[in-house]
This record gives C-alpha cells, structure tokens and sequence, in this order.
C-alpha cells in the first residue's frame, strides 16, 4: 500500500471511531439494546454452560438481534448469531443436546436462526439442521384433529406457546424447500388452536387446552386452562404475523388466517391498560390483588400489531395501539445500562401447565413465578418490537409507493437444494451474496411496497409503479436467451419516465455485462455506460474501492466513504448530469425526463454482499448510502 493510502485508510477509520465514540449513548434503543445482549450473553444465553441446551430462548433472542442486523446492516449483528448458532451445530448437520424423540415443540424455534444462516451463507450443514428439525413436525405426536401437541410428556395438549415455536419455521421452510401441501397443516394448527382456546365473550384465548380433558387445570366440559396469560397470547400474535409473511397470497385458508390475527389484535386492544399503554400478567385482571403490568406481553403485542399494519395484515388503526404500547414500554421497563446499552425490565421468567411441582393455570399461581430484568425471551421480543417501531417512524417517503425491481432482462436460473429450477441473482427474495434482500429491507422500512416484474415491461404493467429497477441485463454467458432491451421496451420505459416515473439503471463493467441493448434504453436518457472496469481491486484490499462523497452531496447526505470496485464509467449529454466522480470519471448519473427522473450508476452495488455488513471494514458506509438512495428515489416519484 502506498503512502496515499496509508493515509486515506487512517483518516477513514478515525472518522469511524470518533462518530462510534458520539453515537454511543444516542443510537436508537434497539442497537442500544443489542449492545446489552452481546456484552451480558456473549457466549452463551445460558448462565450455566454446563447447563447449556438447544432451546427456544435461545432463538428468541436470535431472531431479535437478526431484526437489528436488518435494520442497520451492521455485521456484528450476524456474527453473533451465527457464532451462538454455531455452539450446537457440527458439520454433518447434527445438534447438539438436541433429542428428536423429545417431541418437545419449543425445540423447533431455533430452526428460523439455522434458515436465516443457510439463505445467507449456503452452508449446508444449517440445511441439514433445519431439516432434523422438520422431520421433528413429520413425526410429532397429534390431536385426534391434528394439532400438534405441545410436549410429548404433556400429551393431548396444545399451547398458545407451541404456535409461536413450530408454525412460523414451518411456513419458512416450506416456503424455502418448495413443500406448498405443508400450508394446509400450518393453517390447521391456528384454526384448531383459536377454536378451543378462545373465550366468546372477551375474544382472549386460553393458555392451554387438553382434548383428554384430564389435567387438573382443564376445565371438564371445554377443556381450556381457566386463565388469559399476556405472554400466550403474545406468542400466538407473533406467530400469526411471522408465519403470514412466508405464507402463499393465494392460499385458500390465508384469509382465515387473517380473520384469527384481527380478532386477536382487538381482544388485545381492548385489554390495553388506558394510563400505561400496557397489558397485566393476567390480562383480564387489571384491578384484582397482585396483578403487574408484564413487559414481555407488551413486546409481544407490540411486534405483531406493528408488523401486522405494516405488511397489510391489520387496519392503520392498529399502529396508535402499538405506539401507546411503545411508549409505555420505554417509560416502565427500560432502563440505562453501564456502557451506553439498555436492560429492559418486568418480564416474568417462565409460566406453564401441569408437570412437577404441578402448575394449575390458577390466578394466583401465574402470580408466584419470579419477575427479572433482561429476560432472554423478554428481550428478542423487545428487540423485534424496537426494530419494527424505530422502523416505523421513518416510514413516510415510501408510504403507498411501489418499486418494482425487473425479472425479466436479469433473467438468470439455477437449481437450488430440492432440485426445483428457481430464478436468482439481485432478487429481492436473496439473502445471499448476490441477492437485494437488503436493499428491499431499506425500501420496505421507507413504507413501499417491493414487487418482481418477471414480463417485459410495458406501459401496463408499469402503470402504478413508482420507481422502476433494471440491474445488469444478461450476456449469453449468463443465459441461454437473454431478454436484450429491444425498440419496444424503451418506448415503454421512456413514456412511463416522462409520465413520472423514476427509473434506476445499474450497470456492470465490461465482461460482466451486456452493454449494446442496454446503452439502447440509457441513450434515451442521455446515458451511455462505457465498456471499461475502473476502480479495480486486488483481492480484500478493499481501500482500493474506497469512494469518497464530497461535503453537501444532494443524495447522499450522511456518509462519507463508499466502497465501488469494478465501475462502468459514465459518457453523458443532455439531458443527464453527473452527480458523482472518480478520478475524473463519471460513475453515477441523473437525469430529469419529462415528470420523472432516471439515477444511473456502473455497478449492481448495493447487493448484500456490500450492503449487510458481513464482508466489507465498518468504515465503508454502502447501508447508509442504500437508505440515502432509497429514500432520494422515493422523494423524486410522484
């Protein structure tokens, strides 16, 4: 490395520490948060290693750091996942301290931390793992009706708890392995569930109920547990939104599905304490002796109202409740950590049914557990419910919008594990390398709505959307019959433009990118993308893709130091601008055109590769730069 490096690589990561060392104590709640679990369990959710099992606190607490890895593309946040991950999983794929013949439902939890590391990595030993655990759900013992029983030493038994520890892995994995007659089970689980557990007249859902009407606690005619524990009904909520997000639009029961959520979402909304915005340990038992708002239940019912609004699931109306929850949950539960973090206070450590000593679902009983301060549990839902209101309030640019990314000129193909021909390559739906799962994350957080245009485009199927996405159309070598920019799209692109539209163009450098019929639909533009590959970079050292964003910068607003390596450099006329240059290059451009505006740069850049914090130096600030993008593109449509 030269002089001139040497130095640019120091001023970077001074920048980068003095603005850690100013952020510390200001970052949102969720990094503060995170910041706690990762000092407090840094090796171990358990307090007693020798004690330490493969169990659903453990992937609670996962999915709500992955939550904060999402949000702010920061890769330590995935690190941590997979090193705790890792602890249990060898390399054939096996778990440790994990018994199949256990049946026990609240293992299967922790297989969402095992998809999410095999949809990033591809590793195949988190694919072997998943599927030890969805041979579980082949084989788990049964209701006479089908629903899964809870434990195989609580027999006959099914708890709102277990919805929230199988279904949601089930949907995802069914959904990644292609298995779509497993959604008639997944569906069957919450309809058998809410039709023995829900009380008519409150619309609250018991904790357990047992078909052999033998437990002590079952009531002898219905079956139910005789009480409405908050953090039940939270796992329930929770599952219902998480599974809906992988769960087939067109699916028969899906509405069903819904119909349980918004019953719930207004049981839950009725139950809301008025002062606090919180919910009691026995939910419908505010004023009797004993009774404590719980701060799990909040996260809980926070986390899916939320989600649920946001995905569509439940009416606008919903966000008031989960904001009034939010911000009760601040006021009473956190509290200031040593260090900068958080420790989230009032959740209660465990409650449940029968077993020895025998727990009789009793009011008081669901009053004696202990209550503690920075639950594992307690705190992957605080930490999932952080992430989706701190996401929430910056959701206005995108509110209504569509960004529609094309399938059609990247039309690549390839087999993934189950044999089954599957489209790949800067998709939203990729969380690898290559894939644009970050990137729709940053959209989807802004309020839009991301969609995939697999036809070509025309002025039909371009109507309504809002920002319009081509990324590096084919070479033969990519595809067998590459979809080239022909006459017709570029009328239809262009007209769609002038109308309004707001078009990003991302290119590729040459050899890695078809150039003739692109150049084709950019030259309308006043965009040509140049056959060269400039800021190359020798293996990992990554200084050598090292782009600096000058003071001022009219799109992106909050970093500094960008990292683009092998750019198609920019040849520009009227009416295109560059809006960003290197070495005296041109490598991004705009242009007004008519009502609507194209962006166009030389390189896919933003894929997750260089945007999800895993591979790149801190210092370079490609995530911030996806969120300025985004939002500028959002602010440019009509």
């Amino acid at each position: 490395m030269n002089l001139k490096a040497k130095i640019i690589v120091a001023l970077v990561i001074f920048s980068a520490c003095a603005g850690a060392a100013r952020a510390q104590t200001t970052a949102p709640v969720s990094e503060r948060m995170a910041s706690t679990v990762m000092t407090l369990w840094k090796d171990s959710v358990s307090s007693d290693p020798a004690r330490e099992r493969w169990g659903y606190e453990q992937g609670v607490l996962l999915k709500g750091v992955e939550a904060v890895w999402l949000n702010t593309g920061d890769g330590r946040y995935f690190n941590y996942i997979q090193r705790l991950t890792d602890k249990f999983v060898n390399d054939d794929g096996t778990i440790k301290t994990y018994k199949q013949e256990d049946y026990n439902i609240d293992n299967v939890l922790s297989g969402r931390n095992l998809l999410t590391l095999y949809r990033v990595t591809g590793q195949e030993k988190y694919r072997k793992a998943a599927a030890l655990l969805r041979e579980q759900l082949r084989n788990h013992p049964r209701t006479s009706e089908g629903g899964f029983w809870h434990k195989k030493v609580y027999p006959s038994q099914m708890w709102l708890d277990g919805l929230y520890m199988g279904e949601p892995f089930y949907a995802e994995y069914a959904e990644t392995f292609n298995e779509p007659e497993a959604f008639d089970d997944i569906a069957k689980q919450f309809i058998l569930m809410e039709a023995h557990a829900r009380d008519p007249k409150t619309g609250l859902l018991s904790h357990g109920w047992d078909e052999s009407k033998q437990q002590r606690w079952a009531d002898k005619t219905t079956g139910r547990s005789p009480n409405f524990w908050g953090r039940a009904m939270g796992w329930y909520a929770m599952a219902l939104v998480d599974t809906l997000e992988h769960f087939p639009a067109d699916h028969p029961k899906r509405a069903e599905l819904l119909a349980i959520l918004n019953r719930e979402a207004a049981a839950i909304q009725k139950f809301q304490e008025p002062q606090s915005g919180l919910w009691y340990q026995v939910v419908d038992k505010a004023g009797e002796k004993g009774n404590y708002l719980e701060a799990s239940a909040a996260a809980m019912f926070v986390y899916a109202l939320a989600k649920g609004v946001r995905l569509g699931y439940l009416p606008e109306s919903y966000m008031k409740v989960a904001q009034k929850g939010w911000a009760g949950m601040q006021k009473q539960f956190v509290e200031e950590a040593p260090g900068g973090g958080v420790n989230f206070k009032g959740t209660v450590s465990v409650a449940g049914l029968g077993g020895n000593p025998y727990r009789d679902g009793s009011y008081s009983y669901y009053l004696s557990e202990k209550v503690v301060t920075n639950d594992a549990k307690g705190v992957g839902a605080f930490l999932m419910a952080a992430a989706e209101m701190e996401a929430a309030a910056g959701r206005t640019a995108g509110r209504g919008k569509r960004v529609v990314l094309d399938y059609f000129f990247n039309n690549e193909w390839k087999k993934d594990a189950t044999g089954r021909q599957i489209t790949w390559h800067y998709k939203w739906e990729e969380m690898d390398n290559g894939g644009f799962s970050t990137f729709g994350h940053v959209f989807n957080n802004l309020g839009a709505k991301t969609e995939a245009l697999r036809d070509a485009p025309t002025a039909q199927n371009l109507k309504g959307a809002d920002v319009y996405i081509i990324v590096d159309p084919d070479t033969p070598q990519e595809a067998e019959k590459p979809n080239y920019v022909e006459p017709a799209h570029v009328k239809a692109i262009a007209d769609w433009v002038k109308s309004g539209g707001v078009l990003l163009l991302m290119g590729n450098d040459v050899g890695n990118a078809e150039f003739d019929h692109f150049n084709t639909l950019a030259k309308e533009f006043g965009i040509q993308f140049n056959k060269d590959s400039k800021n190359r970079v020798q293996h990992d050292n990554f200084i050598e893709g090292l782009v600096k964003v000058p003071a001022g910068h009219s799109i992106f607003k909050n970093e500094h130091s960008l990292y683009l390596k092998e750019i198609s450099t920019l040849a520009l006329t009227k009416p295109a601008t560059s809006v960003m240059e290197l070495n005296g290059d041109h490598i991004m451009a705009v242009a007004k055109y008519g009502r609507g505006t194209v962006f166009a740069v030389g390189d896919p850049w933003l894929y997750n590769e260089y945007v999800d914090g895993r591979k790149l130096p801190p210092e370079f600030e490609n995530y911030q730069a996806a969120k300025d993008l985004a939002a500028w593109l959002l602010g440019q449509s009509r």
